[in-house]
């Protein structure tokens, strides 16, 4: 699902498995921890403690989405923690990839969202074994620019379709955030439970979107620069997006608000099952990031909710509400949850989306 826009110098390519692999970068820090992240999680404000106690930053590899992820650790890429998101937990534990986590190592384990430590096969599955810790979640919206686009005429996320934004449009090439924008559209909330009929008219939808797009964008930096360079004046992007524009002084908004809602998603680690380093310095990590005053940096500087319910209640309410984090409870009736999909039909997503983006 998702991946931050604030990137530090890619300076080491990885050995090994990665090294064929031109798309792949390491930092490299502590040899003892490998972490296999989106690109910007690197960021030393999110893990302070383990950098107190074990003296230096864990090693990072990065992904661009977690379709590649899964592939490079199942063809053989050796790490010791992994960020998937919700919807690809379940793919990654089906596949054996994954040992269990020992939540007695994971301080505030019991602070985790309730909301969130509730969806179905995520955290913990129903022998009781936990295998994700969540820890950043959000939202992916319609986002837009206020001196282009009148905000009463994106009322409704079917804006995304219509004709006169022909080539002023950009969605995420993640064909999670895409179909979740198609079954918003469609008046489908859960997408756990769409039919046949249902996948044929978010496909239909996402083939009349296509027609509007400049660019599929692949991470923050790319939708960012496309808004703020005005390339483009309506996307479908992550919290972030909104709050990094602003920052640059470009007049750009996001509309949580629209007839149909947005779509949440939740990110976390994972241990993998042939984790070559230290397992104590994973368990350290976990700690660092699942401390509750990450929540302040995740919440004021990338506009993301931190899933250590007592962090978040630590942040500053007028923070909170800039953020959109004061009341989440008002749109929970218009929110798709990327709760984890049935494999089948994730397959049947992949495969589509790839033939709309190539004009079919």
């Amino acid at each position: 699902m998702k991946k931050l826009s604030r990137r530090l110098t890619l300076t080491l390519a990885l050995t090994g498995a990665l090294a064929a692999s031109a798309a792949a970068f390491a930092v490299a820090a502590d040899k003892d921890l490998i972490v296999f992240d989106w690109s910007g999680y690197e960021d030393p404000s999110f893990h302070p403690k383990y950098v107190e106690k074990d003296g230096d930053s864990p090693t990072f590899a990065f992904f661009g989405d977690e379709d590649e992820a899964f592939e490079k650790i199942r063809s053989g890429f050796k790490s010791d923690l992994g960020h998937p998101c919700s919807q690809s937990v379940v793919k990654w534990r089906e596949a054996g990839l994954l040992q269990p986590l020992d939540t007695s190592k994971i301080a505030g384990w019991k602070d985790l969202n309730p909301g969130i430590m509730a969806m179905k096969d995520l955290a913990t599955t129903s022998d009781g074994k936990a295998w994700f810790m969540p820890w950043d979640w959000g939202d992916t919206q319609l986002t837009f620019n206020s001196d282009k686009i009148a905000e009463n005429d994106v009322q409704s996320l079917k804006a995304f379709a219509d004709p006169k934004y022909k080539g002023r449009v950009s969605i995420g090439d993640n064909v999670d955030d895409a179909y979740a924008l198609a079954s918003l559209a469609i008046g489908l909330k859960d997408w756990t439970k769409m039919t046949d009929e249902q996948f044929k008219q978010a496909s239909d939808f996402l083939r009349q979107v296509h027609k509007n797009v400049r660019s599929y964008w692949t991470d923050t930096t790319d939708i960012v620069q496309l808004l703020s360079g005005g390339e483009v004046d309506l996307a479908w992007a992550w919290n972030d997006a909104t709050v990094q524009s602003v920052a640059a002084g470009v007049p750009i908004k996001s509309k949580k608000d629209t007839d149909e809602g947005i779509s949440t998603w939740v990110c976390g680690y994972v241990l993998f099952k042939d984790a070559p380093g230290n397992v104590d310095k994973a368990y350290d990590y976990l700690n660092a990031v699942n401390d509750p005053e990450v929540a302040k940096v995740l919440v004021k500087d990338w506009g993301y909710g931190q899933a250590n319910a007592k962090g978040m209640a630590g942040v500053d309410q007028a923070v909170l509400k800039e953020k959109g984090y004061d009341n989440v409870e008002k749109w929970v009736d218009k929110t798709l949850f990327q709760q984890p999909l049935p494999s089948e039909l994730k397959l049947k997503m992949i495969a589509e989306f790839e033939k709309i983006k190539a004009g079919y």
